[in-house]
């Protein structure tokens, strides 16, 4: 019997986008037979090594206007049966995040851990995210609560994190969400239909 395929997920708990892509992963497993390997990543720096950040300054195009987005984003968790809450500021520790996402999955719980943070930010009243509530979904999916403090303070979990943006971009990616199947590369929440097919046909 093949091997099941894998999915790297490339995505960032401050990021819309990835909240809506993290809540289909589940499905995608159950529908494909693919296992999702959840790749925390710092989209910021995934546009600076990039060298182009469209977010910076004026929007230069339409879908970067922070007004469609927001739009955009509650039309999308409709239909996906999900709650949407836009945070009171677009101040987010993306670093704190992603260092919390990756600590995570040093210790084993990627995926849940990955999700609840995803919900925190932009499917709860929760704010501000911060260290201590990063702490307490740990604790809430099952992580140590000192094991997890320990991760989340290791040198080791940001130079991990730093790495992870730097292979999702030596890869192609300029965005999150992006998923990998080996080499074919599937960018943003709307391409999971995409994924979803490739994953049908290759597994035929």
């Amino acid at each position: 019997m093949e091997d099941r395929v894998t999915v790297d997920f490339f995505f960032s708990p401050g990021s819309r986008y990835s909240y809506l892509a993290a809540s289909q992963m589940p499905a995608l497993e159950a529908d494909t037979g693919c296992r999702v390997d959840w790749r925390p990543v710092n989209g910021t720096e995934i546009r600076g090594l990039r060298g182009r950040d469209p977010f910076a300054g004026e929007p230069v195009s339409g879908q970067y206007d922070w007004a469609y987005r927001r739009y955009d984003a509650e039309c999308w968790a409709d239909y996906y049966g999900i709650p949407f809450r836009e945070p009171p500021t677009h101040d987010f520790d993306f670093k704190l995040l992603v260092r919390a996402a990756t600590a995570s999955r040093r210790l084993g719980l990627a995926a849940a851990y990955g999700w609840r943070l995803c919900a925190a930010v932009y499917g709860s009243d929760v704010w501000p995210v911060d260290e201590a509530v990063c702490v307490r979904i740990a604790e809430e999916v099952g992580l140590p609560g000192s094991a997890f403090v320990s991760a989340l303070a290791d040198p080791e979990t940001a130079r991990l994190a730093a790495s992870s943006a730097e292979e999702a971009c030596r890869r192609g990616a300029f965005g999150v969400p992006t998923f990998f199947v080996g080499q074919q590369m599937f960018w943003g929440n709307d391409r999971i239909v995409i994924l979803r097919h490739f994953l049908r046909r290759r597994r035929a």
